[in-house]
């Protein structure tokens, strides 16, 4: 066993084999000296936390735009290629005895393959963390803010978005991203899912309690929805299908709820006894629990509000009852789940710049820790100065997340398993393939046809 640039046990380059009682084992979990590693629930509650983040808030929207069952034919095709994907990358992991995203992608194409998903990976996940800090600073001030006397009257240095944005990230962010082991957020990554269960909870509550069709005396909301709405004198009756230029959004949000590739492969290095099955049922408990907390949540947002429900769901409710005290307690909730995913996704950016620059050598704090504070440097500049940060970065998210959910798996399958294509798992790499381009096309098109038309 040898140890990566960021202290993780690696395993031999070498396929996996099977036990005396015929059970799958890895070279990782039949080395003797290996610690005992994170627990299934832990790793569950990681898998979770890197799927969902702030793209819950948007789901609601991606209903009203595509009507109830729309929607869900669209959630359940892209969460199973999501897990049939992670099925891909673990089954070349135990054939190749590789367990890095970077190193696959070396075993398909060499050294530029390596590179390749390495800067990919590190564009998407510095995306990621600067539009999450992005939101922070924007919502965290009026969060607070909410909890205040009615009668305040403001200028206060906790009302800074920016100042409270550099306290977060060097007090909370930067001491978590720091550790050296993924398996260690595992208790924070729990805490991140319970607060989204609480979102869920709070969505089904409140839509007992608004009425529909919406009071006409709240004139600001009417007015701020009426400008963005569809509606033709049915606003409380839910669409099963709907069609229009709004729905072209949906698949990628929801592909970009369910991208949690690049963190998949270093928690399987740190399961507790990583077998591809079991690797292969955290992956599927937490996609599974994902999905329903996703469908509960976008299904009483949207029969909340129908076509008036906003991008960002919390700004709907926000617009209606302000100053609720659910609204307000989730709110803060959300925000700190979304604080407690940056480090998570921190971690396969950092080990893709130590893979890049510093290939298999032995763990060094120095690297580490220099590297840490360079990635978390930069994510925070940018969320600082880009004004745009959501738009610059919705192109590379467009591109890159459609690239590491469904292309990178497919074609690297394709490259390095022996399997005949007529085969049922060549066959279906193919169509990750496909669909991921098409995906990423559209998407991209969308992005930059919605840039024209607003100019």
């Amino acid at each position: 066993m040898s140890i990566n640039g960021n202290g993780n046990a690696e395993l031999y380059s070498q396929p996996a084999r099977r036990d005396t009682e015929g059970t799958e084992t890895t070279p990782l979990l039949s080395n003797p000296s290996r610690v005992r590693g994170a627990s299934f629930a832990s790793s569950v509650f990681n898998v979770m936390n890197a799927i969902m983040g702030s793209g819950i808030l948007g789901l609601s929207y991606a209903m009203a735009s595509t009507g109830i069952v729309g929607f869900s034919i669209l959630l359940t095709l892209v969460s199973s290629l999501a897990a049939y994907s992670i099925h891909l990358l673990l089954k070349l992991c135990d054939l190749t005895g590789i367990n890095s995203y970077e190193d696959l992608g070396g075993q398909a194409l060499q050294k530029p393959g390596k590179v390749l998903v390495g800067i990919t990976i590190l564009i998407q996940n510095i995306g990621a963390m600067s539009s999450y800090l992005v939101i922070l600073k924007s919502e965290l001030p009026a969060a607070i803010t909410s909890f205040l006397s009615p009668d305040h009257k403001g200028g206060a240095w906790y009302e800074d978005g920016t100042l409270l944005l550099m306290l977060v990230t060097v007090c909370v962010v930067l001491p978590l991203a720091i550790l050296p082991k993924i398996g260690f957020l595992g208790y924070t990554s729990s805490l991140a899912f319970f607060f989204m269960l609480y979102f869920a909870i709070v969505v089904v509550v409140k839509k007992w309690s608004i009425p529909c069709p919406l009071p006409q005396n709240v004139t600001m909301f009417m007015e701020t929805y009426r400008q963005v709405s569809n509606s033709s004198g049915t606003e409380c009756t839910p669409k099963l299908f709907i069609v229009s230029s709004r729905s072209a959004y949906a698949i990628p949000t929801m592909a970009f709820s369910f991208l949690c590739h690049t963190a998949v492969l270093p928690i399987y290095c740190e399961l507790d006894r990583p077998t591809k099955a079991r690797m292969q049922n955290v992956a599927n408990v937490s996609i599974s629990l994902s999905f329903l907390l996703y469908v509960i949540s976008a299904l009483f947002g949207y029969l909340t509000f129908y076509a008036y429900v906003d991008s960002e769901l919390l700004l709907s409710y926000d617009a209606y009852i302000p100053r609720d005290i659910m609204v307000m307690t989730v709110r803060l909730a959300i925000l700190i789940a979304v604080l407690l995913t940056v480090p998570l996704i921190h971690f396969p950016a950092r080990k893709a710049v130590i893979l890049l620059l510093r290939g298999n050598r032995p763990f060094s704090w120095l690297t580490h820790i220099g590297t840490t504070v360079v990635i978390l440097g930069v994510v925070l500049l940018l969320a600082i100065y880009v004004p745009d940060i959501r738009n610059v970065f919705g192109v590379v998210g467009s591109t890159t997340s459609s690239c590491l959910l469904f292309v990178f798996p497919g074609f690297f399958y394709l490259k390095i398993s022996s399997q005949p294509l007529p085969s049922f798992d060549s066959v279906g790499a193919v169509c990750l393939v496909v669909f991921g381009l098409i995906m990423g096309v559209v998407s991209f098109s969308i992005i930059i046809f919605t840039w024209v038309q607003s100019s």
